[in-house]
């Protein structure tokens, strides 16, 4: 006896049916290429705009005025939302095709969550904050 259960009628093909993927993979990989379109004209939009992205260092105030404006702030807080969701996906399919043991496979899963999480909470309020310092208002403070 091989150690198969040889007394059963499944064949070879009804064993292995079931045990397969979970089908997750492939609305990741079109989550990862829904982002990346999105973050295409997001790109060519800041590169066209990075003189006022980046300033030098003593022109704090231009960038200011620069985020003050409702659709450069927009762009870049879609940009935010694209990205760190597409690194998100990313790195989460890494972790799961690359990381062996199950136990670290979920903390490491956890982790990325929250670290993306945490950086793109943080992204979006420093955007929002920079954006509404020239009226005067300073939101969630």
């Amino acid at each position: 006896m091989s150690g198969n259960n040889d007394t059963s009628i499944r064949t070879p093909l009804g064993r292995a049916r079931g045990s397969g993927s979970a089908r997750d993979g492939v609305g990741h990989w079109w989550w990862q290429r829904v982002s990346a379109v999105a973050l295409l004209p997001l790109c060519i939009y800041f590169i066209w705009n990075a003189p006022f992205f980046l300033p030098p260092v003593h022109d704090y105030p231009n960038l200011i005025v620069t985020l003050a404006n409702p659709i450069m702030s927009l762009a870049l807080i879609f940009g935010i939302l694209a990205g760190f969701y597409h690194a998100a996906v990313g790195v989460q399919v890494i972790i799961e095709d690359y990381v062996h043991g199950e136990n670290l496979k979920i903390v490491m899963l956890l982790l990325n969550k929250i670290a993306f999480a945490a950086l793109g909470i943080t992204a979006l309020y420093a955007v929002i904050y920079i954006s509404f310092a020239l009226f005067g208002q300073t939101p969630l403070m």
